[in-house]
């Protein structure tokens, strides 16, 4: 495999891994593809300790590290650098740790067993601030994790429930500042739908979407799709179990686009 120029334009990556074949590997693959990789860290500390001095633009990073995790290395980084894109590197597609991932701020996720091309569309992918994750996988990761979190925090008495009165709530705190518009966007983003889903069940143009989808990312400071999944969940906008809404049920509210 031999190693390409850089492209001026593909990202800066930083490789966090605790074994030296992941890392030597996934380098040998990015350069290949003209990936420039600045740098390395064999643990957490390092992580941090690398990303703080190179400032990377994408963070590949293994959850389970030594002397300090990768989850908690990865909320640093993201505290120390806010342009800074995580990928969080995993053996299992579910994994508890990449939910909790997420909602710090990471930008998906990577399996071990990635494919080469994969790998570097996915460094390219997240560089241009989009989400690697398909917002269905997402929600089906923070339904399975947030359900099961809720339940130990309230106890046998508050198990969580679907019923409608259950999820009849006033708008979170960290909601405010959208209008009625951009809640009902974010809540159908929280079900899974993608720009084109969204237009058709709002009866929208695709760019209105966009334009409305634009303006949550800004209002709440959000990185991308995933996270907006992860954060409809967390403010109790969307409550696990209530799935992907049939047009028919919805109810659009005659508020200005």
């Amino acid at each position: 495999m031999t190693e390409s120029a850089p492209d001026r334009l593909a990202p800066r990556v930083l490789i966090a891994d605790d074994e030296e074949l992941i890392r030597t590997g996934f380098r040998l693959i990015l350069t290949s593809r003209g990936i420039d990789v600045i740098g390395e860290a064999a643990d957490g500390v390092q992580a941090v300790a690398e990303a703080e001095r190179l400032s990377p633009d994408v963070l590949l990073m293994d959850i389970r590290m030594p002397h300090l995790d990768g989850l908690e290395a990865a909320q640093r980084v993201l505290r120390l650098l806010p342009h800074c894109r995580v990928l969080m590197l995993t053996t299992f597609d579910l994994d508890r740790y990449v939910y909790a991932a997420l909602a710090a701020g990471a930008s998906g996720f990577l399996l071990k067993d990635v494919t080469a091309a994969h790998l570097a569309a996915a460094v390219r992918l997240v560089n241009t601030g989009d989400a690697l994750l398909a917002p269905s996988i997402t929600r089906r990761l923070v339904e399975r994790y947030a359900t099961a979190r809720d339940a130990e925090q309230a106890g046998p008495a508050h198990r969580p429930t679907t019923s409608a009165a259950a999820r009849t709530l006033a708008v979170h705190r960290d909601l405010a500042p959208l209008t009625p518009r951009e809640l009902e966007v974010l809540a159908l983003m929280g079900r899974g739908l993608s720009n084109t889903e969204l237009a058709e069940a709002l009866t929208l143009s695709e760019a209105t979407v966009k334009t409305h989808v634009a303006r949550i990312f800004a209002k709440l400071a959000l990185r991308d799709r995933a996270q907006a999944v992860v954060l409809a969940y967390e403010t109790g906008l969307v409550t696990p179990g209530c799935g992907r809404p049939q047009q028919r049920h919805l109810q659009v509210r005659s508020s200005p686009e």
